[in-house]
């Protein structure tokens, strides 16, 4: 929330624990529903792997859920926004931060503009 409502975009939070979204993310111009996921350690010296489903079911998220999930590395206090198209059939995310290796998640890391651009 915090990092959203830096960058200048609205951020608000669904009242109760039942939608399968985190936040509410205005740009401006529109409105995205946004699933937040967190890593504070690496499974290697190379990658962080993030669940693509909620914790109640082991479905992937679908288009009709969310419309980005944001994964956070903490150690590296960097932040990968991942429209939900990108993954709606896989139920983990495996996000390589500090080596070399070629991922197609590599162009979404700190792209907030993904979604619906900033306000």
């Amino acid at each position: 929330m915090h990092k959203a409502s830096m960058l200048g975009f609205g951020v608000s939070k669904p009242w109760g624990d039942s939608e399968p979204y985190d936040l509410i993310v205005d740009s401006g111009s529109s409105l995205w529903r946004v699933q937040v996921k967190s890593a504070s350690e690496p499974i290697n010296t190379a990658d962080t792997c993030f669940c693509a489903h909620g914790s109640r079911r082991k479905k992937s998220y679908s288009l009709k859920e969310i419309d980005v999930l944001v994964a956070y590395i903490v150690p590296e206090d960097l932040w990968y926004v991942l429209p939900v198209r990108l993954f709606r059939n896989a139920k983990s995310l495996r996000l390589y931060p500090k080596s070399g290796k070629s991922s197609k998640y590599n162009l979404y890391r700190e792209e907030w503009a993904v979604a619906g651009g900033k306000p």
